[in-house]
């Protein structure tokens, strides 16, 4: 085992490297950062230039790429001739740490976000929590009752959720538990934010506000989740070996949760390791809506400014999480079911 999670480390280190130079040459195509940097009034052509240079847009692509991965200050150019360095700012690379300032409010990028991933892991934990123990619910209570009325109810409620996109749900629920529920004299709950200011940020105020953003979150995973867990359920409970079980006499709790479900949780261990790692990234979606202030809403805000070090830092982010997470899921693996080896 500890040769293959090895080899798998050294084998992520030029996927990540390529997967960096690509998403970099995507974020030089999204657009102009100069463009932004006046607000309304465009910023003059001269300080478009002095700004490209100091910062080295004004550089071919490969070589900003190669400034924002091993840094800038072994290459400290004077391309005119004044005796000024191109490029005052020294940065000492993303290999090294740095992921370079934003060009919007001129803070680390890291720092920027960092701000807001407590936010974004609180929300989605929140729904991650939720999914995972109302599918577990509803997915094996569907296969234990297979065809009957429930079961159909469920499954129908089921491909209904599935089928609806996110915002309908969050826009959604925003009308019935807090619009009407208000007018019908009824609790209702906050539409946006992560608290009230003028309360200030309590358990009592993240939790109310949480409500609506987490439940809309979950509910389209909660049906996806509790079909895979269902039609495993179904297969494994079919099983030669757990007719076997119950031939010995061994109690019906004990067959399900000890020898049925460890086996059938292999396919929901590979559905939570692909999500998993999109917790950093937010729900881009249910966060603009419910002004939830995390990382999607943070991507979102600094992409319609072409701030690349936030973009590059977020992306990056997500893009170790996906490596980490994946190994993790082959470990589990090795866990749940004893006849996977990996050498």
């Amino acid at each position: 085992m500890g040769r293959y999670i090895a080899r798998r480390l050294l084998q992520a280190i030029p996927l990540l490297l390529i997967i960096s130079l690509v998403l970099f040459v995507l974020m030089q195509a999204a657009g102009d950062p100069l463009a932004t940097l006046g607000g309304r009034q465009p910023p003059r052509a001269e300080d478009r230039a002095r700004l490209a240079r100091q910062w080295g847009l004004d550089q071919p692509v490969l070589v900003q790429y190669l400034y924002w991965l091993v840094g800038n200050d072994w290459a400290m150019m004077d391309s005119d001739g004044d005796g000024i360095p191109d490029q005052p700012g020294t940065r000492k690379g993303v290999l090294r740490g740095d992921f370079g300032n934003s060009l919007v409010t001129r803070q680390p990028a890291m720092e920027v976000i960092m701000e807001r991933v407590p936010n974004t892991l609180v929300l989605m934990l929140t729904a991650q929590a939720l999914i995972i123990v109302f599918a577990l619910l509803v997915g094996i209570y569907s296969a234990l009752h297979q065809y009957s009325l429930m079961d159909n109810v469920l499954t129908g409620c089921s491909f209904a959720a599935f089928s609806m996109p996110i915002f309908f749900i969050a826009l959604f629920s925003i009308y019935l538990f807090s619009i009407r529920f208000k007018a019908w004299g009824l609790p209702s709950f906050p539409t946006g934010g992560m608290y009230d200011p003028a309360v200030g940020r309590t358990f009592a105020q993240v939790a109310s506000h949480l409500v609506l953003p987490a439940m809309s979150i979950a509910l389209i995973d909660i049906a996806r989740y509790s079909r895979y867990i269902r039609s495993n359920m179904l297969e494994v409970i079919n099983s030669d070996y757990i007719r076997t079980a119950r031939a010995k006499g061994l109690r019906e709790r004990y067959i399900l949760f000890i020898h049925a479900f460890k086996n059938a949780a292999l396919p929901l261990v590979t559905l939570i390791g692909l999500d998993l790692p999109f917790l950093l990234a937010g729900a881009v979606v249910t966060e603009r809506i419910f002004a939830w202030p995390g990382m999607g809403r943070l991507f979102l805000d600094h992409l319609n400014r072409t701030d690349i070090p936030v973009m590059m830092g977020l992306l990056m982010m997500i893009s170790v999480a996906v490596v980490f997470f994946q190994l993790m899921t082959d470990i589990v693996y090795t866990w749940l079911d004893p006849r996977i080896r990996y050498t």
